[in-house]
């Protein structure tokens, strides 16, 4: 093969099936009010946990729904479960409950 002089690299995309999509269906069992978040923000916005951590249970959300249950344990044990956000969901989404809910799914299966 002719060398060019430079190499080509391999690709950094994400691929999100092989993440295990079993926790996202628990949740939906456990917590069904999780199907009708809109992402408005509303629950970041007023976060206790926000002022002194990077925690945005937005980001939560969707690594929950990517699968990414490693980083997604790391970003759950900021939050303090105060319950404002739960306050000004315009949705209604019980969004302690969605907490506890993954704290228990991740627990149970060690993930």
């Amino acid at each position: 093969m002719k060398d060019f002089g430079y190499t080509i690299n391999p690709d950094r995309q994400i691929n999100y099936d092989q993440n295990s999509k079993e926790p996202v269906y628990w949740l939906e069992t456990m917590e069904p009010s999780v199907n009708i978040c809109i992402s408005c923000g509303g629950c970041t916005a007023t976060c206790s946990a926000r002022q002194f951590t990077d925690f945005n249970i937005r980001k939560v959300h969707t690594l929950m729904m990517r699968g990414e249950t490693h980083s997604l344990k790391k970003e759950i044990k900021k939050c303090m479960l105060c319950g404002k956000c739960q306050t000004v969901c315009p949705r209604g989404v019980n969004l302690r409950n969605l907490i506890l809910s993954i704290h228990k799914i991740l627990e149970f299966n060690n993930l």
